[in-house]
């Protein structure tokens, strides 16, 4: 089994509003090849989650303060991809608490030609969360997902499934938002 990162996740970076990190490839690789016995299911088939230890890893998921100033934008997180709108929040990135490590399987890439090395498994997000446990999909990201726009992975959830889905990530991100 080999792991790699795929392209879309270089754009987690410290200047980014995504989780970020300070360790290397090559410790970031070992510590996701030393977990995957812990994998959990992802929103479907072929696509799983990978708990790792958070050393080294900064959260950008910020909890929001009446008066705070949002920033949007509207562009293509890849090029080719339809632009999305974003908001985010002036602030710091915190210390992760935990971290998902979000991989895809090669035939669920190679779905829509989104295979970028040769790996079995490629490393397509990193999701650290600034309290113990995992953090809900951004609203929007769920529902390009479900409903198959541009970029977006089909969850194959039933309607009640991602309704479900999107109370949980409603719920959770009123009151968040990502560090710029």
């Amino acid at each position: 089994m080999k792991v790699d990162f795929n392209s879309l996740v270089r754009r987690q970076t410290a200047e980014s509003k995504f989780t970020h990190w300070v360790i290397s490839d090559s410790e970031f690789i070992n510590r996701v090849e030393c977990q995957f016995h812990y994998a959990k299911p992802g929103y479907k088939d072929g696509v799983i989650l990978i708990p790792i230890s958070a050393e080294g890893f900064f959260s950008s998921v910020t909890l929001l303060k009446e008066g705070d100033k949002l920033t949007g934008e509207f562009k293509s997180r890849i090029a080719g991809e339809e632009p999305r709108k974003s908001m985010s929040v002036k602030g710091e990135k915190l210390p992760a608490r935990s971290v998902d490590v979000v991989l895809y399987r090669k035939d669920v890439l190679a779905e829509n030609d989104e295979h970028t090395t040769v790996a079995d498994w490629e490393i397509v997000s990193v999701n650290g969360s600034p309290e113990i446990g995992a953090t809900p999909i951004i609203p929007e990201t769920l529902i390009a997902n479900h409903f198959k726009l541009s970029g977006g992975s089909a969850t194959n959830m039933t309607a009640a499934e991602f309704e479900e889905a999107l109370r949980i990530s409603v719920l959770y991100w009123k009151d968040k938002a990502m560090v710029c």
